[in-house]
């Protein structure tokens, strides 16, 4: 097997977890394997870049195990709250853990998990499978808010598996996928949930010693409630970060249930995504979400509320008031992270709070009472004023002369680039930010479903690509 020896690194940890967090299952079989996506930056993470194609499709496809990891694949178990009702039939229902590897780069604990790869006992009368728009759009949004600085899973391959599926959401009969995603944690809230519910506070204990030591080892001189404390106090601090996230970056997630929530704060499991067209706080991704409870304004509010529950869950091993505090630090966390994030977006160096709150809402304003296209935004005034000849070419520069503009332009002379090299890029002397609106994505599934024609979507990877060096500062 052509694994890179020096960067492979096994680290089969989940089954240490023992009875009660799993069920050992069996892949699908599939009648053929069409490879349709390769991370291969991600592949050089754990140092799985060297696969050939043939070795890529056996272990991706047919998912054949990975040198000294987990044997079979595994489908974890947890609950979760879905739409605020309580579930207690949840569990990987059309996925598993197919392997656990170290990063090549900072040895963090990394997951290989799967989405559409067969039955399991919690697939709920389900096929098990994986639509290819499904797999599509999960390859796009992963690509986008990494190009955004969200953290999150990576979409790792995507193969068409030959199966027609009929979906009540889709046009149907409609291809068929099966997805590989690079995780950092695929520990639930969900996962204490259940646990909880059965009363079982040693699995729970268990389960929260786990995420301290593979994800948070400096807490691990902790004992007893304090460090059950300090756990979930750091889980409130990463979730605040991902809601920030999130918020500058346009996106609204669609299906916050906390089993789509995890200890690390990495956005993960996409479905009826959106990215903002403009700036709506009442904007919501999901058809079925008909009250907006997960609109694109509430998504702060239910991820504390989905704190709430993992905090219920803990008291089983912990005071209810020592987790208090965590759930104290979570809004004044979400507002310093959401004045780093959109100062990221606009490419400046941060200055006094205060003084960077008002220019946030400032900025937030003249979004909303102007309607700028939310991406059009960022991109015409990256780097405040050094962008000021470019934004006045802008379709959208009659837009700047308003008043609720002038505002944000008087507080910007404050500001320099935090990165000013960057504006050199090839991705700032386009006449075009790049956007991926819900018509983008059903155009390039249109020449995808009707022609068979994956030129759009390459094209589009490799637009976000080239935003993507911009705004993180890498080399094309």
């Amino acid at each position: 097997m052509s694994v890179a020896p020096d960067r492979y690194r096994s680290a089969p940890c989940v089954p240490a977890l023992g009875d009660g967090f799993f069920d050992v299952v069996a892949p699908a079989v599939f009648p053929t394997h069409e490879l349709r996506y390769r991370n291969q930056r991600a592949a050089a993470r754990v140092g799985l870049d060297t696969l050939d194609t043939v070795e890529w499709e056996r272990h991706f496809a047919t998912f054949a195990p990975l040198p000294d990891n987990l044997p079979s694949p595994l489908a974890l178990r947890y609950h979760g709250h879905q739409f605020m009702t309580y579930n207690p039939g949840l569990g990987d229902g059309r996925g598993f853990l197919f392997a656990q590897l170290r990063d090549a780069h900072d040895g963090r604990l990394l997951d290989l998990g799967t989405k559409g790869s067969g039955q399991t006992p919690y697939s709920r009368a389900g096929d098990g499978r994986l639509t290819l728009l499904g797999g599509v759009r999960e390859v796009l949004a992963t690509e986008m808010l990494e190009a955004l600085g969200v953290d999150t899973s990576k979409s790792f391959s995507l193969f068409e598996t030959g199966e027609s599926l009929y979906r009540s959401d889709e046009q149907s009969p409609t291809r068929a996928s099966v997805l590989v995603r690079l995780s950092h944690s695929h520990i639930r809230f969900g996962s204490f949930q259940r646990q909880a519910a059965e009363g079982n506070a040693e699995r729970v204990q268990r389960l929260l010693d786990y995420t301290a030591e593979h994800y948070m080892p400096d807490l691990c001189d902790r004992t007893g409630a304090a460090r059950v404390a300090a756990v979930f106090a750091r889980i409130c601090d990463h979730t605040a970060v991902l809601a920030a996230s999130w918020m500058a970056a346009g996106f609204v997630h669609g299906v916050l249930n906390t089993d789509n929530m995890n200890v690390t704060g990495e956005s993960f499991d996409y479905g009826p995504y959106r990215f903002l067209p403009t700036l709506d706080p009442e904007f919501v991704a999901a058809y079925f979400d008909a009250s907006g409870l997960y609109a694109f304004g509430r998504q702060p509010t239910m991820l504390a509320w989905n704190l709430e529950q993992l905090a219920h869950a803990l008291t089983l091993v912990c005071e209810e008031h020592a987790l208090h505090e965590g759930l104290r630090t979570f809004r004044p966390a979400f507002e310093r992270a959401f004045r780093s994030k959109l100062l990221a977006r606009l490419g400046l160096a941060p200055r006094e709070p205060e003084w960077d709150q008002f220019l946030v809402e400032q900025v937030q304003a003249f979004l909303a009472d102007s309607q700028v296209g939310y991406e059009r935004f960022f991109f015409d005034w990256y780097g405040g004023l050094a962008r000021a000849a470019t934004a006045a070419q802008s379709p959208d520069a009659a837009a700047y002369q308003r008043a609720s503009f002038s505002r944000v332009r008087t507080h910007l002379e404050g500001y320099v680039p935090s990165h000013p090299e960057r504006l050199a890029h090839p991705y700032f002397q386009q006449s075009q930010p790049c956007t991926l609106l819900i018509e983008e994505i059903e155009a390039l599934w249109s020449a995808i479903a009707w022609r068979d024609d994956w030129s759009v979507f390459e094209a589009k990877l490799a637009e976000i690509a080239t935003m993507r060096t911009a705004l993180q500062g890498e080399i094309a």
